[in-house]
């Protein structure tokens, strides 16, 4: 018996219909934006041509500030007191987005803190992932196995700006010049 390799079936663009049903309140405050040692994580999301794009989603995922993975439920009935490490935010009319996080913690001695991104948007037949990393620490981000794989000017380009109010900037471009390096998992099709 001879074994048949399926084509998969075409992708279907994610979206605009998303922002009807996946947004919900609080949806991007991981934690209460007053709360001690909250901070800001912000930035746009670009198009090929350098324009804002209007009606993006993305998710996040992290650690706690102790780089513990939180196992708790309820990121859809926010309490104001348990931090689940996951949101979600759609961009603003002119592509920013704001999360209230706290700053990820490294979950293993020596390694990069990162936050795990998702971006969905009209005219993608797949979510993008990415990662934000924190700037503080050149010694993990130097030995940091994805930014290693990466040309210098690229890994760079995952590493957010700690601003002046402590706030964390990260923008995301899907396409040209400076484009986020995206992540391709084994399971991904080509």
């Amino acid at each position: 018996m001879t074994e048949t390799k399926l084509t998969a079936t075409p992708g279907q663009t994610v979206g605009p219909f998303y922002g009807y049903a996946m947004p919900w309140p609080g949806d991007n405050e991981l934690v209460p934006p007053a709360k001690d040692g909250a901070v800001q994580l912000h930035g746009y999301v670009y198009d090929g041509a350098g324009d804002p794009i209007p009606d993006a989603i993305l998710e996040i995922w992290q650690p706690d500030e102790n780089g513990e993975v939180s196992s708790n439920s309820g990121s859809l009935r926010r309490d104001g007191f348990t931090f689940t490490g996951f949101g979600r935010n759609e961009v603003d009319p002119q592509g920013r987005f704001v999360f209230s996080t706290l700053n990820p913690g490294a979950t293993e001695p020596g390694k990069a803190p990162f936050i795990s991104v998702v971006i969905f948007a009209r005219g993608l037949l797949n979510r993008l992932f990415t990662r934000i990393y924190l700037p503080e620490d050149a010694a993990a981000l130097a030995a940091d196995p994805l930014l290693s794989s990466l040309e210098s000017d690229e890994g760079d380009r995952l590493i957010a700006t700690r601003e002046a109010d402590g706030s964390l900037r990260f923008d995301i471009r899907l396409q040209g010049e400076n484009e986020t390096p995206f992540l391709r998992f084994p399971s991904h099709e080509d």
